[in-house]
This record gives C-alpha cells, sequence and structure tokens, in this order.
C-alpha cells in the first residue's frame, strides 16, 4: 500500500483543515500518481475537496466514525479493519492513502511505499506527518527541483525496508 502526502521541513501538512500552500505542480504529480487508482482518505479531507466532492477517475474510499455519513459517489468505511478489507479488494501498488493527519497515522504501518512532496520552507500548522528519515524508511528516487511561485520543492519515494 501506498500513502501520498506534501509536507514541509517540520513535516506538517496542514493548518485549520487546509493544505499549507498551493502547489500547482504538486497537484499535477498527485492527480498523476493517484488517478486510475484508489484513494483512501477522511471525511474531512472530502469537505476540502473542490465541491466536497470525490475526485474522479479514481475509487474514493472515506474513513469517517459518522454511522450516518452518506455519499453515493464514495465507498464509506467507518473503521481500520473495514479499509483493509475493502482495500483487499485491489492490488495493493494501486492503494493511495491520502490524508488527513489520522488517517495516515492509522494506516501507517499499513504502507510501504510513501510519496512525499517536501517543501523547502517552513509553514504555521497544527497538522502532521511523521519524520520518516527518523523512522529509517530508505529514500529510492527523488526528482529535480521543482518551484511554483517562488516555492521550491522536491518529489521523494521513500520505502520501508523489508526489517519490520
Amino acid at each position: 500500500m501506498n500513502a501520498i502526502v506534501v509536507v514541509d521541513r517540520n513535516w506538517a501538512i496542514g493548518k485549520e483543515g487546509n493544505l499549507l500552500v498551493h502547489l500547482p505542480g504538486d497537484l499535477k504529480y498527485y492527480k498523476e500518481k493517484t488517478t486510475g487508482n484508489v484513494i483512501v482518505y477522511g471525511r474531512k479531507t472530502l469537505s476540502t475537496y473542490p465541491g466536497g466532492k470525490p475526485l474522479p477517475n479514481r475509487t474514493n474510499i472515506v474513513l469517517t466514525r459518522n454511522k450516518n455519513y452518506e455519499n453515493e459517489d464514495c465507498i464509506i468505511c467507518h473503521s481500520r479493519d473495514e479499509v483493509l478489507r475493502e482495500v483487499s479488494k485491489y492490488d495493493t501498488d494501486r492503494v493511495f492513502i491520502s490524508g488527513g493527519a489520522e488517517v495516515y497515522e492509522l494506516f501507517l504501518e499499513d504502507v510501504d511505499t510513501f510519496y512525499v512532496t517536501k517543501i523547502d520552507a517552513e509553514y504555521e500548522a497544527d497538522r502532521y506527518f511523521p519524520n520518516l528519515d527518523e523512522l529509517g524508511l530508505q529514500i529510492t528516487w527523488q526528482s529535480e527541483i521543482q518551484e511554483d511561485k517562488g516555492t521550491k520543492y522536491r518529489f521523494y519515494k521513500y520505502v520501508r525496508n523489508d526489517n519490520r
């Protein structure tokens, strides 16, 4: 299973339910990686998508504690186990954990590959992603430096070593 996330220098991912910064190049990268695949995210993350609607051309799985939540365009799950049962129907290489912070934390140990966009800046934040550099994961690929509107960033691929 994969995770895909954008972080700043401190592994911050958001503030007050929003991304730290709008990076068109990162959004394009996210679309390239996830289109045609399965994305798993929380209900609050869904509310931040354009129009609060699921992303097109993907299987959208929403995790929520709200047993009454309904959305005909998504697969709704209410627990980690329920999500794991649902994603077992797909090739694990096609599944991307996509946020927010609680959902990332919940599935951290299930993810083998992390696609991380690291922004070369620090932002005020209230949500963080675990520091993968401190968890012993290996960087197997990194892009050239990208830049949008003066903000520099780079894409990384982290892979969990097999010594769990």
